[in-house]
């Protein structure tokens, strides 16, 4: 029950405490929690939905992002914009880009980075909305943690004290690859949507995972926030595509 507490606390800006402070190996385990945390944000936006009826379409869409944001803390967000800064402001040079990543200011490229996304879940979540597709609000949650996931099981944490280094360290793998295959065989059941989320948030770990390798040669906290905010804006993209198909 522990892991499940930490993986919520620290994906969730929901009011959580822990009864004790936690093991390296709970901190590890964890993990295994995540797409979990992913499914329990998903029905809340579910009920949101529900409470929402009737309410027009572009307000809804836009409450039902602010209530995503707001229910993760705009964590990844914040991971995205750093990532971003760092990408651009690092030159290809990997000490550089782990420098700026440090630095709790953005900068230009931050802010159009979080403006596209952001805009592009929205367009993308009024798509959605209009269209009844109620279940991307489950997908969508459950693989950009399962991507996180997943992004630890094969991925080296590249800051050696860094808060990541504990879970990429103590993630029991088994355990992983299992959670990872349960999280795919239940999207399948969806259909031609599950698949097509499967699709995009696989093809997105792919890429974002190529591009830390070539230039960090693993992953940091920021980058992997990063990925879970690129995961959901491509599955919600890629749903919304599917619409007009």
């Amino acid at each position: 029950m522990l892991p499940l507490l930490i993986a919520l606390q620290f994906l969730t800006s929901l009011p959580v405490r822990l009864p004790a402070m936690p093991t390296p190996e709970q901190q590890g385990r964890s993990l295994l929690y995540y797409p979990l945390v992913g499914l329990l944000l998903g029905g809340l936006l579910c009920l949101a939905t529900f409470v929402l009826d009737g309410t027009p379409p572009l307000l809804q869409a836009a409450l039902l992002l602010t209530l995503w944001v707001a229910l993760t803390g705009a964590l990844h967000l914040d991971g995205l914009a750093d990532s971003a800064d760092a990408w651009l402001g690092g030159f290809g040079d990997r000490e550089r880009t782990l420098t700026i990543m440090k630095d709790p200011r953005s900068g230009p490229v931050a802010v159009v980075v979080l403006v596209l996304v952001l805009l592009l879940k929205f367009a993308a979540l009024l798509a959605l909305l209009q269209a009844q597709q109620y279940v991307a609000l489950l997908l969508v949650p459950v693989l950009g943690r399962a991507a996180l996931l997943a992004l630890f099981l094969t991925t080296v944490y590249v800051r050696p004290n860094g808060l990541g280094q504990a879970l990429a360290a103590n993630l029991p793998r088994p355990w992983a690859r299992g959670v990872l295959a349960a999280v795919v065989l239940s999207c399948l059941p969806f259909g031609m949507a599950g698949l097509i989320a499967l699709l995009m948030a696989a093809a997105t770990f792919l890429l974002a995972r190529r591009a830390v390798l070539r230039r960090l040669g693993g992953t940091t906290g920021d980058t992997a926030g990063a990925l879970l905010e690129l995961v959901e804006c491509a599955v919600l993209v890629g749903l919304a595509l599917q619409l007009g198909s």
